[in-house]
């Protein structure tokens, strides 16, 4: 079934209420159509994705029909929530319980997201309770938050596995409405969308009533991209409704033509250096994009040795200390650096609306992924957006060259949706065996309403399930790589207490290193 594509109206029939439109008007703004499309699925009681350019205001348009919902006073939240929770037989004392979920491929992503949400929330008195649950997050906030769920949870796909893998999971998912999937496109070419597929899965088993909106930069095909949002029935494809935002202004995308002698190798660009220096000096605030850790740190040096002006240059990446992160963050986020160094952590969604400038060091490896950078300059969707690339060693000024002449035809090099990896799968099954026991029937049909699984066979299922079980052909005859048994029920369960301790310090899809040595 293919999607409903939304045609936006020039007067959309999803007014705000009265604090809200008073709210746009103070900071001198106007909701835009998509994001009124938006709340109007919602009222629908639809799920939709939302295709729209950076700076269009993708975050506020996902988030602004749990705005509205909760806009109502929370004594009238905790009232409805008690009934529910009264109809299914619990007795509990606790809030009205988590309403949306919000989902990001980055640590960094949720917490500026959350530092976005807290303006409008305490600017128009919203009685609602914002929380982020990352790798970084206190094991104290984190047990809170499953007795005392927030209003709205930022979270990662490995913390939402994390959650789905106890015995609360009912518990605390039974009140959930929405779940927001910011920079989708980022998450479902990779082993960790499959992982957040099958949470997905397991989320609409337990809260039916579960609607999802999906947040993307153009895509090369929306059609396949919304079946993620909805759960697939198996017989056919079914697909969330598409809203398409309006254009935005094209970037300003050239290369730097050096002056000095480029070389026919490396990648540390650093025959370069002076003049992105220079770069930085002219201009307010400045991210420079390199493609490694180890690079970046010694990028970072080496600015800072030729630093004679006394610039605040800075560096993020995932690797660096939580604090040293998050001051990072917050001098960003408050004007007060001229540059920061960073790697893929930046690549997404942080809207910091004074960076004027990104400077890409060595080949951008792909139209897409540089289209996310630059969409970090200018976060406005009236304004273009600039960039210089940095070619690292002469051969890299071909893909520099064809990089640009991507970007002005708009191409889109973004893989399909993927067919879900079965290690993967292996690891939801032990997952779901740590939370509470499952029949094999029942959870084969919950995997298959995934999109990445649908077409997944019986067969393969079942090796899956057999290879947790027992280790496989090659494993089977050591005791510790049996992790399930079935009770006499038929229902598998984790075989002891330490195999859910080992499940929840390694769960995730991001190795270190993708060969082991074998003995």
């Amino acid at each position: 079934m293919p999607p409903r594509i939304h045609k936006i109206p020039a007067e959309p029939a999803a007014p705000l209420p009265d604090r809200f439109e008073a709210w746009f008007a103070a900071r001198g703004w106007s909701p835009r159509a998509h994001q009124l499309a938006l709340l109007e699925k919602a009222r629908e009681d639809r799920s939709a994705l939302l295709i729209a350019p950076t700076g269009a205001g993708k975050t506020l348009a996902g988030f602004l029909p749990t705005l509205v919902e909760l806009s109502t006073p929370a004594v009238e939240r905790d009232a409805s929530a008690r009934q529910s929770l009264v109809s299914t037989g619990r007795s509990v004392q606790r809030s009205a319980g988590l309403h949306t979920l919000y989902i990001s491929p980055l640590k960094a992503l949720a917490v500026d997201i959350a530092r976005n949400l807290e303006r409008p929330i305490a600017e128009m008195a919203l009685p609602i309770k914002v929380e982020t649950r990352t790798g970084d997050t206190p094991v104290s906030r984190r047990q809170r938050q499953r007795r005392y769920p927030p209003d709205i949870l930022l979270t990662t796909p490995e913390q939402l596995a994390l959650l789905l893998s106890s015995d609360d999971a009912p518990f605390l998912f039974s009140s959930l409405k929405r779940i927001v999937l910011d920079e989708l496109h980022a998450l479902v070419t990779s082993k960790r969308g499959d992982l957040l597929s099958l949470g997905l899965a397991r989320l609409w088993r337990l809260a039916p009533q579960i609607r999802a909106i999906g947040l993307s930069a153009t895509v090369a095909e929306p059609d396949q991209l919304a079946r993620f949002l909805v759960p697939q029935p198996g017989d056919k494809e079914v697909a969330a409704d598409i809203v398409i935002a309006g254009g935005a202004a094209p970037p300003l995308v050239e290369m730097l033509d050096t002056r000095e002698r480029l070389p026919w190798a490396g990648h540390g660009a650093r025959h370069a250096l002076s003049e992105v220096y220079e770069l930085i000096k002219a201009n307010k605030t400045t991210l420079v994009f390199v493609n490694t850790r180890s690079q970046a740190e010694m990028l970072f040096q080496d600015l800072w040795r030729m630093n004679d002006d006394g610039l605040a240059i800075a560096l993020h990446h995932g690797s660096l200390d939580v604090a040293q992160r998050r001051k990072v963050e917050d001098a960003m986020s408050a004007g007060k650096l001229r540059a920061v160094v960073c790697t893929s952590s930046l690549d997404l969604g942080v809207d910091w609306g004074d960076v004027d400038l990104v400077v890409n060091i060595g080949a951008p490896k792909g139209s897409s992924r540089l289209m996310q950078r630059i969409g970090r300059a200018n976060h406005r969707l009236d304004e273009a957006s600039r960039a210089v690339l940095v070619p690292a060693n002469r051969f890299e000024v071909l893909e520099c060259r064809v990089a640009i002449d991507a970007i002005a035809e708009n191409a889109q090099d973004t893989p399909p949706l993927r067919t879900g990896a079965l290690d993967v799968l292996a690891q939801h099954v032990l997952g779901c065996a740590c939370g509470e026991p499952f029949l094999s029937d029942e959870l084969y049909d919950e995997v298959r309403t995934a999109a990445p699984y649908a077409g997944l066979a019986r067969q393969d299922f079942d090796d899956v399930v057999d290879f947790v079980a027992s280790g496989g052909y090659a494993l089977k005859t050591y005791e510790r790589f049996a992790r399930i048994r079935q009770d006499k029920q038929g229902r598998w369960r984790v075989a002891n207490p330490k195999v859910r301790q080992s499940y929840r310090l390694n769960v995730g899809t991001i190795v270190e290193e993708p060969m082991l040595k074998v003995r």
